[in-house]
């Protein structure tokens, strides 16, 4: 299967969610090419020469980076087309706070309702707290909102909250989905 993974991030993390999933792909057989969706190489890439795409983009602000909106907008029929999946990055997926999943819900929909696209399956993935690379700003409001939801707030150091298991489950599980579906992609 040759997999399309294309990826917003704003600090990092998304990108390396979108790298381990390539990853678990590669381990598994397959071919996975990924894009960061801001780079030329986005604009050039065809979703029809695949059998799959994996868009991955991470909420900031309440809103997705709008590279991966424009790509997706763009090259809706083609994704619509093969087995294709949406990975949300975010703080918020790391709770169990319902209006948080609310907010995960409503920065979903409002992605939806600006692209076009309904994906086959969603999963949220826990990001990080990125405190050393953070302005004094940033990184105070950041330790505010972690100490409101009980999360690291020692700022001398990163806090990756990703659940690395569940994301390789997801990769399976998004394998056996696509595998047993007849591929359109090339």
């Amino acid at each position: 299967m040759r997999l399309l993974l294309i990826y917003g991030t704003t600090e990092g993390q998304t990108e390396k969610v979108a790298r381990f999933v390539a990853d678990q792909f590669a381990q598994r057989g397959h071919q996975a090419q990924i894009v960061n969706a801001i780079d030329e190489a986005a604009a050039a890439v065809d979703p029809r020469e695949f059998d799959a795409v994996i868009v991955a983009a991470s909420i900031h602000a309440g809103r997705y980076q709008s590279a991966v909106i424009h790509f997706v907008t763009k090259n809706l029929i083609a994704i619509n087309g093969c087995s294709n999946a949406f990975l949300s990055v975010s703080l918020a997926a790391a709770g169990e706070d319902e209006d948080d999943r609310q907010g995960l819900e409503q920065c979903l929909a409002a992605f939806t309702q600006q692209t076009g696209w309904i994906p086959q399956r969603v999963h949220h993935v826990a990001g990080a707290f990125r405190y050393t690379s953070y302005d004094f700003l940033k990184r105070w409001a950041m330790k505010y909102i972690a100490y409101r939801k009980g999360g690291p707030a020692d700022t001398s150091r990163d806090h990756e909250l990703t659940d690395w298991a569940d994301v390789a489950q997801f990769v399976s599980d998004f394998l056996r989905d696509a595998q047993s579906v007849p591929q359109t992609g090339g």
